[in-house]
Protein backbone atom coordinates (compact mmCIF):
# COMPACT_ATOMS: atom_id res chain seq x y z
CA UNK A 1 0.00 0.00 0.00
CA UNK A 2 1.31 3.49 -0.90
CA UNK A 3 0.96 5.86 2.25
CA UNK A 4 2.40 9.17 1.17
CA UNK A 5 2.71 11.63 -1.37
CA UNK A 6 6.79 10.56 -1.45
CA UNK A 7 6.26 6.83 -1.77
CA UNK A 8 3.67 7.83 -5.07
CA UNK A 9 6.23 9.53 -6.89
CA UNK A 10 8.73 6.69 -5.96
CA UNK A 11 6.05 4.24 -7.25
CA UNK A 12 5.57 5.86 -10.43
CA UNK A 13 9.56 5.85 -10.74
CA UNK A 14 9.37 2.64 -9.94
CA UNK A 15 6.96 1.74 -12.98
CA UNK A 16 8.51 3.53 -15.31
CA UNK A 17 11.01 1.29 -14.76
CA UNK A 18 9.66 -1.80 -14.77
CA UNK A 19 7.88 -0.98 -18.23
CA UNK A 20 10.78 -0.16 -19.64
CA UNK A 21 12.20 -4.00 -18.12
CA UNK A 22 9.20 -5.85 -19.97
CA UNK A 23 10.26 -4.07 -23.35
CA UNK A 24 13.43 -5.27 -22.97
CA UNK A 25 12.94 -9.04 -21.99
CA UNK A 26 10.11 -8.63 -24.61
CA UNK A 27 12.77 -7.76 -26.70
CA UNK A 28 15.27 -10.29 -25.99
CA UNK A 29 12.51 -12.86 -25.61
CA UNK A 30 12.39 -12.80 -29.20
CA UNK A 31 16.21 -13.45 -29.80
CA UNK A 32 16.24 -16.21 -27.42
CA UNK A 33 16.53 -20.10 -28.52
CA UNK A 34 13.40 -21.51 -28.25
CA UNK A 35 14.23 -24.27 -26.12
CA UNK A 36 14.93 -21.29 -23.26
CA UNK A 37 11.64 -18.83 -24.21
CA UNK A 38 9.77 -20.32 -21.21
CA UNK A 39 12.05 -18.71 -19.12
CA UNK A 40 12.28 -15.30 -20.69
CA UNK A 41 8.34 -15.53 -20.52
CA UNK A 42 8.58 -16.61 -16.95
CA UNK A 43 10.59 -13.62 -16.52
CA UNK A 44 8.05 -10.98 -18.13
CA UNK A 45 5.00 -12.52 -16.85
CA UNK A 46 6.51 -11.71 -13.48
CA UNK A 47 7.41 -8.40 -14.58
CA UNK A 48 3.87 -8.01 -15.76
CA UNK A 49 2.14 -8.77 -12.20
CA UNK A 50 3.93 -6.49 -10.44
CA UNK A 51 3.17 -3.45 -12.83
CA UNK A 52 -0.33 -4.94 -12.41
CA UNK A 53 -0.38 -4.13 -8.81
CA UNK A 54 1.77 -0.71 -8.82
CA UNK A 55 -1.07 0.18 -11.06
CA UNK A 56 -3.56 -1.02 -9.02
CA UNK A 57 -2.13 0.59 -5.52
CA UNK A 58 -1.43 4.52 -7.56
CA UNK A 59 -4.88 4.29 -8.65
CA UNK A 60 -6.35 3.50 -5.08
CA UNK A 61 -4.54 6.04 -3.47
CA UNK A 62 -5.58 8.90 -6.09
CA UNK A 63 -9.23 7.68 -5.88
CA UNK A 64 -8.37 7.65 -1.76
CA UNK A 65 -6.66 10.92 -1.77
CA UNK A 66 -8.99 13.22 -4.60
CA UNK A 67 -12.08 11.86 -1.87
CA UNK A 68 -13.65 9.51 -4.20
CA UNK A 69 -13.86 6.71 -2.16
CA UNK A 70 -16.35 7.95 0.42
CA UNK A 71 -15.67 5.51 3.23
CA UNK A 72 -13.64 1.67 4.44
CA UNK A 73 -14.83 -0.25 6.63
CA UNK A 74 -13.45 -3.47 8.49
CA UNK A 75 -15.25 -5.90 11.08
CA UNK A 76 -11.72 -7.30 12.40
CA UNK A 77 -9.00 -5.61 14.51
CA UNK A 78 -6.40 -6.91 12.42
CA UNK A 79 -7.76 -4.80 9.27
CA UNK A 80 -7.35 -1.68 11.74
CA UNK A 81 -3.90 -0.48 10.49
CA UNK A 82 -5.27 -0.25 7.01
CA UNK A 83 -8.45 1.06 7.90
CA UNK A 84 -6.49 4.04 9.77
CA UNK A 85 -4.09 4.52 6.53
CA UNK A 86 -6.69 4.82 3.87
CA UNK A 87 -9.15 7.19 6.21
CA UNK A 88 -5.92 9.62 6.55
CA UNK A 89 -5.58 9.48 3.01
CA UNK A 90 -9.56 9.65 2.15
CA UNK A 91 -9.53 12.96 4.82
CA UNK A 92 -6.50 14.92 2.65
CA UNK A 93 -4.13 14.64 5.30
CA UNK A 94 -0.55 13.61 5.13
CA UNK A 95 1.09 11.70 7.96
CA UNK A 96 2.65 15.24 9.20
CA UNK A 97 -1.23 16.43 9.70
CA UNK A 98 -2.41 13.72 11.25
CA UNK A 99 1.33 14.03 13.36
CA UNK A 100 0.36 17.45 14.03
CA UNK A 101 -3.43 17.08 15.47
CA UNK A 102 -2.21 14.11 17.74
CA UNK A 103 0.83 16.72 19.10
CA UNK A 104 3.16 14.07 17.80
CA UNK A 105 5.88 13.99 15.35
CA UNK A 106 5.94 12.94 11.57
CA UNK A 107 8.38 10.24 11.74
CA UNK A 108 6.05 8.81 15.06
CA UNK A 109 3.01 8.22 12.68
CA UNK A 110 5.75 7.14 9.63
CA UNK A 111 6.73 4.71 11.97
CA UNK A 112 3.12 4.09 13.11
CA UNK A 113 2.32 3.42 9.76
CA UNK A 114 4.95 0.95 8.76
CA UNK A 115 4.82 -1.06 11.14
CA UNK A 116 0.98 -1.35 10.97
CA UNK A 117 0.58 0.12 14.38
CA UNK A 118 2.49 -2.65 15.86
CA UNK A 119 3.93 -0.33 18.54
CA UNK A 120 1.13 2.08 19.11
CA UNK A 121 -0.67 1.27 22.92
CA UNK A 122 -4.61 1.01 23.02
CA UNK A 123 -5.15 4.58 23.62
CA UNK A 124 -2.98 6.12 21.27
CA UNK A 125 -4.66 4.12 19.04
CA UNK A 126 -8.14 5.84 19.86
CA UNK A 127 -6.03 8.96 19.60
CA UNK A 128 -5.91 8.11 16.11
CA UNK A 129 -9.08 7.14 15.34
CA UNK A 130 -10.52 10.01 16.76
CA UNK A 131 -8.57 12.45 15.07
CA UNK A 132 -9.57 10.48 11.40
CA UNK A 133 -13.48 9.75 12.29
CA UNK A 134 -13.30 6.09 12.58
CA UNK A 135 -15.50 4.73 15.04
CA UNK A 136 -15.82 1.53 17.08
CA UNK A 137 -17.25 -0.25 14.24
CA UNK A 138 -14.77 0.36 11.92
CA UNK A 139 -15.85 3.29 9.87
CA UNK A 140 -14.84 6.25 8.82
CA UNK A 141 -16.82 8.79 6.85
CA UNK A 142 -17.13 12.04 4.40
CA UNK A 143 -20.25 14.04 5.23
CA UNK A 144 -20.05 15.99 1.74
CA UNK A 145 -19.83 12.46 0.11
CA UNK A 146 -22.63 10.00 -0.91
CA UNK A 147 -22.66 6.24 0.72
CA UNK A 148 -20.28 3.79 -0.37
CA UNK A 149 -17.82 1.36 0.77
CA UNK A 150 -14.30 -0.52 0.15
CA UNK A 151 -14.06 -4.14 1.50
CA UNK A 152 -10.78 -5.90 1.63
CA UNK A 153 -9.00 -8.56 3.35
CA UNK A 154 -5.05 -8.65 3.49
CA UNK A 155 -5.56 -11.95 2.64
CA UNK A 156 -7.61 -15.05 2.71
CA UNK A 157 -6.36 -15.98 6.44
CA UNK A 158 -7.91 -12.88 7.47
CA UNK A 159 -11.13 -13.87 6.76
CA UNK A 160 -13.93 -14.78 9.85
CA UNK A 161 -14.91 -17.47 8.06
CA UNK A 162 -18.03 -18.40 10.35
CA UNK A 163 -19.29 -15.08 9.89
CA UNK A 164 -20.73 -16.30 6.17
CA UNK A 165 -24.20 -16.67 5.94
CA UNK A 166 -23.26 -20.29 6.27
CA UNK A 167 -27.21 -21.71 7.12
CA UNK A 168 -28.58 -19.77 4.21
CA UNK A 169 -26.49 -20.86 1.51
CA UNK A 170 -26.73 -24.71 2.66
CA UNK A 171 -30.86 -23.36 2.44
CA UNK A 172 -30.61 -22.26 -1.04
CA UNK A 173 -28.53 -25.61 -2.10
CA UNK A 174 -25.61 -24.15 -2.99
CA UNK A 175 -23.80 -27.15 -0.91
CA UNK A 176 -24.86 -30.05 0.70
CA UNK A 177 -24.49 -30.12 4.40
CA UNK A 178 -24.62 -33.94 5.87
CA UNK A 179 -25.27 -35.58 8.80
CA UNK A 180 -23.44 -33.58 11.88
CA UNK A 181 -21.25 -31.88 9.12
CA UNK A 182 -19.95 -28.63 10.03
CA UNK A 183 -21.87 -25.84 8.16
CA UNK A 184 -19.21 -23.26 8.59
CA UNK A 185 -16.18 -25.13 7.66
CA UNK A 186 -18.64 -26.36 4.40
CA UNK A 187 -19.08 -22.72 3.52
CA UNK A 188 -15.76 -22.15 3.43
CA UNK A 189 -14.82 -25.23 1.13
CA UNK A 190 -17.84 -23.66 -0.89
CA UNK A 191 -16.10 -20.50 -1.26
CA UNK A 192 -12.77 -21.74 -2.23
CA UNK A 193 -14.02 -24.10 -5.03
CA UNK A 194 -16.51 -21.63 -5.99
CA UNK A 195 -14.57 -18.19 -6.55
CA UNK A 196 -11.39 -18.65 -5.04
CA UNK A 197 -8.82 -17.63 -2.41
CA UNK A 198 -7.67 -14.52 -4.83
CA UNK A 199 -11.28 -13.37 -4.33
CA UNK A 200 -10.71 -13.03 -0.48
CA UNK A 201 -7.84 -10.59 -0.52
CA UNK A 202 -6.15 -7.32 -1.35
CA UNK A 203 -6.30 -8.48 -5.25
CA UNK A 204 -9.93 -8.49 -5.07
CA UNK A 205 -11.26 -4.99 -3.33
CA UNK A 206 -15.04 -5.03 -3.21
CA UNK A 207 -16.90 -1.94 -4.17
CA UNK A 208 -20.03 -0.99 -2.63
CA UNK A 209 -22.17 2.06 -3.49
CA UNK A 210 -25.10 2.02 -1.65
CA UNK A 211 -27.13 4.50 1.02
CA UNK A 212 -26.93 0.80 3.15
CA UNK A 213 -24.73 -0.41 4.74
CA UNK A 214 -23.82 -4.13 3.74
CA UNK A 215 -22.90 -6.88 5.51
CA UNK A 216 -19.41 -7.44 3.91
CA UNK A 217 -20.06 -11.41 4.48
CA UNK A 218 -23.21 -11.78 2.62
CA UNK A 219 -21.64 -9.66 -0.44
CA UNK A 220 -18.51 -12.44 -0.60
CA UNK A 221 -20.74 -15.26 0.10
CA UNK A 222 -22.89 -13.73 -3.05
CA UNK A 223 -20.05 -12.79 -5.15
CA UNK A 224 -18.79 -17.12 -4.98
CA UNK A 225 -22.54 -17.93 -6.31
CA UNK A 226 -22.16 -16.00 -9.18
CA UNK A 227 -18.87 -16.36 -9.93
CA UNK A 228 -20.01 -20.66 -9.59
CA UNK A 229 -22.31 -20.13 -12.10
CA UNK A 230 -20.71 -18.06 -13.99
CA UNK A 231 -17.82 -20.72 -14.57
CA UNK A 232 -20.25 -23.17 -15.32
CA UNK A 233 -21.55 -20.95 -18.03
CA UNK A 234 -18.54 -20.87 -19.69
CA UNK A 235 -17.76 -24.13 -19.70
CA UNK A 236 -20.70 -25.19 -21.43
CA UNK A 237 -20.54 -22.67 -24.04
CA UNK A 238 -17.24 -21.66 -24.20
CA UNK A 239 -18.03 -17.94 -25.68
CA UNK A 240 -15.34 -15.92 -27.08
CA UNK A 241 -12.64 -13.79 -25.36
CA UNK A 242 -14.22 -9.99 -24.12
CA UNK A 243 -13.17 -7.12 -26.39
CA UNK A 244 -13.60 -3.84 -24.83
CA UNK A 245 -15.41 -2.21 -28.24
CA UNK A 246 -18.96 -1.10 -27.43
CA UNK A 247 -20.06 -0.24 -30.54
CA UNK A 248 -22.52 -3.42 -30.26
CA UNK A 249 -24.27 -1.77 -26.93
CA UNK A 250 -26.40 -0.07 -29.44
CA UNK A 251 -27.84 -3.73 -29.92
CA UNK A 252 -28.56 -4.55 -26.71
CA UNK A 253 -30.43 -1.20 -26.43
CA UNK A 254 -32.68 -2.07 -29.41
CA UNK A 255 -33.51 -5.06 -27.05
CA UNK A 256 -35.75 -2.85 -24.90
CA UNK A 257 -38.35 -3.11 -27.61
CA UNK A 258 -38.69 -7.20 -27.57
CA UNK A 259 -41.35 -8.80 -24.71
CA UNK A 260 -38.31 -11.14 -24.41
CA UNK A 261 -35.59 -8.74 -24.16
CA UNK A 262 -33.52 -9.15 -21.22
CA UNK A 263 -33.41 -12.77 -21.45
CA UNK A 264 -32.17 -11.89 -25.41
CA UNK A 265 -29.85 -9.32 -23.36
CA UNK A 266 -28.36 -12.35 -21.62
CA UNK A 267 -27.47 -14.52 -25.18
CA UNK A 268 -25.87 -10.93 -26.84
CA UNK A 269 -23.97 -10.59 -24.09
CA UNK A 270 -22.42 -13.84 -23.63
CA UNK A 271 -21.88 -13.44 -27.66
CA UNK A 272 -19.06 -10.38 -26.74
CA UNK A 273 -17.85 -12.40 -24.22
CA UNK A 274 -19.89 -11.16 -20.74
CA UNK A 275 -21.50 -13.50 -18.37
CA UNK A 276 -24.44 -12.47 -17.04
CA UNK A 277 -25.75 -14.06 -14.12
CA UNK A 278 -29.00 -13.57 -11.92
CA UNK A 279 -28.95 -14.60 -8.60
CA UNK A 280 -31.20 -13.40 -5.26
CA UNK A 281 -29.54 -11.45 -3.18
CA UNK A 282 -28.39 -12.39 0.13
CA UNK A 283 -30.00 -10.62 3.73
CA UNK A 284 -27.79 -8.30 4.98
CA UNK A 285 -27.15 -6.92 1.65
CA UNK A 286 -29.10 -4.21 -0.56
CA UNK A 287 -27.80 -5.37 -4.10
CA UNK A 288 -29.07 -4.97 -7.36
CA UNK A 289 -25.94 -5.86 -9.40
CA UNK A 290 -22.41 -6.29 -9.30
CA UNK A 291 -19.69 -6.49 -12.10
CA UNK A 292 -16.39 -8.36 -11.61
CA UNK A 293 -13.94 -10.37 -13.25
CA UNK A 294 -13.43 -13.78 -13.02
CA UNK A 295 -10.30 -15.60 -12.42
CA UNK A 296 -9.19 -15.67 -16.16
CA UNK A 297 -10.30 -11.77 -16.21
CA UNK A 298 -13.31 -12.35 -18.10
CA UNK A 299 -16.37 -9.96 -17.14
CA UNK A 300 -19.01 -11.00 -15.16
CA UNK A 301 -21.82 -9.15 -14.55
CA UNK A 302 -24.81 -10.55 -11.31
CA UNK A 303 -28.37 -9.08 -10.87
CA UNK A 304 -30.47 -10.09 -8.02
CA UNK A 305 -33.70 -8.43 -9.57
CA UNK A 306 -35.01 -7.56 -6.30
CA UNK A 307 -36.75 -4.79 -7.98
CA UNK A 308 -38.72 -6.85 -10.50
CA UNK A 309 -39.37 -3.85 -13.15
CA UNK A 310 -38.10 -3.95 -16.68
CA UNK A 311 -36.76 0.13 -15.97
CA UNK A 312 -34.36 -1.18 -12.95
CA UNK A 313 -33.56 -4.23 -15.19
CA UNK A 314 -31.98 -2.08 -17.63
CA UNK A 315 -30.56 0.74 -16.17
CA UNK A 316 -28.78 -1.27 -13.68
CA UNK A 317 -27.57 -3.71 -16.46
CA UNK A 318 -25.93 -0.81 -18.45
CA UNK A 319 -24.54 0.71 -14.80
CA UNK A 320 -22.69 -2.81 -14.43
CA UNK A 321 -21.75 -3.00 -17.91
CA UNK A 322 -20.65 0.53 -17.43
CA UNK A 323 -18.08 -0.72 -15.04
CA UNK A 324 -16.85 -3.46 -17.35
CA UNK A 325 -15.82 -0.98 -19.94
CA UNK A 326 -14.65 2.12 -17.85
CA UNK A 327 -13.12 -0.03 -14.82
CA UNK A 328 -12.85 -3.46 -14.56
CA UNK A 329 -10.23 -3.67 -17.23
CA UNK A 330 -7.79 -0.58 -16.11
CA UNK A 331 -6.05 -2.62 -13.35
CA UNK A 332 -7.44 -1.07 -10.52
CA UNK A 333 -8.65 -4.43 -9.28
CA UNK A 334 -12.05 -3.43 -7.68
CA UNK A 335 -15.23 -6.02 -7.84
CA UNK A 336 -18.13 -3.35 -8.00
CA UNK A 337 -21.47 -3.97 -6.39
CA UNK A 338 -24.25 -1.59 -6.41
CA UNK A 339 -27.59 -0.16 -5.42
CA UNK A 340 -29.42 1.32 -8.00
CA UNK A 341 -31.37 3.68 -6.13
CA UNK A 342 -27.90 5.87 -4.58
CA UNK A 343 -26.95 8.70 -6.22
CA UNK A 344 -24.23 11.10 -5.14
CA UNK A 345 -20.37 12.13 -6.02
CA UNK A 346 -18.73 9.09 -6.24
CA UNK A 347 -16.27 9.15 -9.68
CA UNK A 348 -16.45 5.94 -10.90
CA UNK A 349 -20.47 5.34 -9.71
CA UNK A 350 -21.06 8.67 -11.49
CA UNK A 351 -19.12 7.56 -15.02
CA UNK A 352 -21.14 4.37 -15.00
CA UNK A 353 -24.07 6.25 -14.53
CA UNK A 354 -23.31 8.77 -17.53
CA UNK A 355 -22.63 5.75 -19.59
CA UNK A 356 -25.96 3.99 -19.05
CA UNK A 357 -28.07 6.90 -19.36
CA UNK A 358 -26.25 8.04 -22.47
CA UNK A 359 -26.84 4.43 -23.94
CA UNK A 360 -30.27 4.16 -22.99
CA UNK A 361 -31.19 7.82 -24.03
CA UNK A 362 -28.34 10.05 -25.64
CA UNK A 363 -28.48 13.26 -23.53
CA UNK A 364 -29.68 15.46 -26.27
CA UNK A 365 -32.59 13.06 -27.37
CA UNK A 366 -33.42 13.41 -23.40
CA UNK A 367 -33.75 17.21 -23.74
CA UNK A 368 -36.28 16.73 -26.77
CA UNK A 369 -38.92 14.52 -24.86
CA UNK A 370 -42.16 15.74 -24.38
CA UNK A 371 -42.97 13.54 -21.94
CA UNK A 372 -40.79 15.27 -19.22
CA UNK A 373 -42.86 17.98 -18.69
CA UNK A 374 -46.68 16.42 -20.11
CA UNK A 375 -46.00 13.03 -16.96
CA UNK A 376 -48.81 11.30 -19.15
CA UNK A 377 -48.36 7.34 -20.44
CA UNK A 378 -49.21 8.46 -24.03
CA UNK A 379 -46.45 11.44 -24.21
CA UNK A 380 -43.91 8.74 -22.92
CA UNK A 381 -45.34 6.09 -25.33
CA UNK A 382 -44.96 8.56 -28.23
CA UNK A 383 -41.01 9.41 -27.16
CA UNK A 384 -40.53 6.18 -26.49
CA UNK A 385 -41.42 5.08 -30.14
CA UNK A 386 -39.63 7.84 -31.31
CA UNK A 387 -36.44 6.81 -29.62
CA UNK A 388 -36.78 3.35 -30.45
CA UNK A 389 -36.74 2.13 -26.88
CA UNK A 390 -39.22 0.39 -24.38
CA UNK A 391 -41.60 2.98 -22.71
CA UNK A 392 -40.34 1.84 -19.32
CA UNK A 393 -36.65 3.17 -19.71
CA UNK A 394 -38.24 6.75 -20.05
CA UNK A 395 -40.55 5.86 -17.22
CA UNK A 396 -38.34 5.28 -15.26
CA UNK A 397 -35.67 7.91 -15.62
CA UNK A 398 -38.50 10.34 -15.56
CA UNK A 399 -39.77 8.92 -12.01
CA UNK A 400 -35.59 8.80 -11.12
CA UNK A 401 -35.31 12.24 -11.48
CA UNK A 402 -38.38 13.77 -9.95
CA UNK A 403 -38.10 11.60 -6.98
CA UNK A 404 -41.84 10.39 -7.39
CA UNK A 405 -41.74 6.69 -7.69
CA UNK A 406 -45.72 7.73 -7.67
CA UNK A 407 -46.41 8.26 -11.77
CA UNK A 408 -46.45 6.20 -14.44
CA UNK A 409 -46.72 2.87 -12.85
CA UNK A 410 -48.49 1.26 -15.33
CA UNK A 411 -45.01 1.83 -17.58
CA UNK A 412 -42.26 0.82 -15.63
CA UNK A 413 -42.68 -3.05 -16.32
CA UNK A 414 -43.39 -4.21 -13.04
CA UNK A 415 -43.07 -8.17 -13.00
CA UNK A 416 -41.89 -9.14 -16.19
CA UNK A 417 -38.26 -9.69 -15.73
CA UNK A 418 -37.55 -12.52 -13.40
CA UNK A 419 -39.50 -15.24 -14.71
CA UNK A 420 -37.63 -14.71 -18.24
CA UNK A 421 -34.79 -15.47 -15.37
CA UNK A 422 -36.91 -18.75 -13.61
CA UNK A 423 -34.29 -21.30 -15.71
CA UNK A 424 -31.35 -19.76 -15.67
CA UNK A 425 -29.30 -22.36 -14.91
CA UNK A 426 -30.48 -24.37 -17.82
CA UNK A 427 -29.73 -23.90 -21.52
CA UNK A 428 -29.34 -20.07 -22.91
CA UNK A 429 -31.10 -19.19 -25.92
Amino acid sequence: MIYSDKQYTISEAQLVRLRDALAAAESEAEDTAADQRWLRHAQTDAIRSQIATLEAELSHYDLLKSGEITFAKSHSLENLPSVLVQARIAAGMSQTDLAERLGMKAQQIQRYEASEYSGASFSRLIDVCEALNVHATGLFERDDMSKGAVFSWSDVDDVVWKQLPAREMARRGWFDVPRKGDVHQLARKYFMQAAGAQFASAYHRKKMHGSSMPNEYALLAWQARILERARAIVETHNPPNFVADDRWVADLIALTRRRDGPKRAQALLLSKGIILVTEKHLSGTYLDGGAMLDRNSRPVIGLTLRFDRLDNFWFVLLHELGHVFLHLMDGLRYDFFDEEETSGNDKVEREADEFALDSLIPEAKWDECLSRFALSEEAVRIDAKNLGIDASIIAGRIRKERGDYTILNGLIGQGQVASQFEDDGDELV
